[in-house]
């Protein structure tokens, strides 16, 4: 009985974040959706803040189960930016992009929200850097990537595109075509003969060496 109220106040924190907004999520209202009494946030959760940041893991959790399967099928990078159409439709469709445009609004004036919607973000970034770590094993790029930086980027750019969707859907739209675009030039990369690979890879390797010192000097 204890999980199943703890459960109930997990997905009711969830629905109230998206339906009233962080301004508005309190105990009592959070306790109403969930349909039990509010003493029990308390007794369950110790604050309402630390229910919300529960509730930010769980809602990610939940949400990315349904994709890890997915995920693990991804053998390029086009699969993979195909996935993110999907993946972007239903989150907004579920509401979810809502949830996390108010933790993230309410994570600058309260702190403690913001580890937690991290937290949250960084499950995904983890399953990301997998696929990431999969897809670009094999092409001429690989040892000029930094996986790790690179999934953090894409899964801010996902977050970036969800919030702006709402302001300008036709933008997003258009950011989505052009990253599918640079998957696009990667298969040309790949489709190269071994020369070619070569000489892509010395010239990256110049370049990766010229930013390591800091770029050409003025008057060069």
């Amino acid at each position: 009985m204890s999980a199943d109220t703890r459960t109930k106040l997990l997905e009711g924190a969830l629905r109230t974040v998206t339906e009233q907004g962080i301004a508005k999520t309190s105990a009592r209202t959070i306790a109403a959706a969930a349909g039990v009494n509010q003493a029990l946030v308390f007794y369950h959760f110790g604050s309402v803040d630390e229910l919300l940041a529960a509730a930010c893991r769980y809602g990610a959790e939940q949400r990315l189960a349904g994709y890890r399967e997915g995920l693990a099928r991804v053998d390029t990078l086009a699969e993979l930016l195909e996935l993110g159409r999907h993946l972007h439709t239903e989150q907004r469709a579920g509401g979810h992009v809502a949830v996390l445009a108010q933790l993230l609004a309410g994570a600058q004036t309260q702190p403690r929200l913001a580890p937690a919607t991290a937290a949250g973000l960084t499950l995904w970034i983890d399953e990301i850097e997998k696929v990431l770590a999969r897809v670009l094993a094999d092409t001429p790029i690989t040892a000029f990537v930094d996986v790790p930086g690179l999934s953090r980027a894409l899964a801010a750019s996902f977050v970036g595109l969800e919030l702006y969707e709402g302001v300008d859907q036709e933008g997003a739209l258009a950011a989505l075509d052009a990253l599918e675009q640079l998957s696009g030039l990667l298969g040309v990369l790949e489709d190269l003969g071994p020369v070619a690979q070569r000489a892509v890879r010395a010239r990256l390797r110049r370049s990766a060496g010229r930013r390591g010192q800091g770029g050409p000097r003025a008057g060069a």
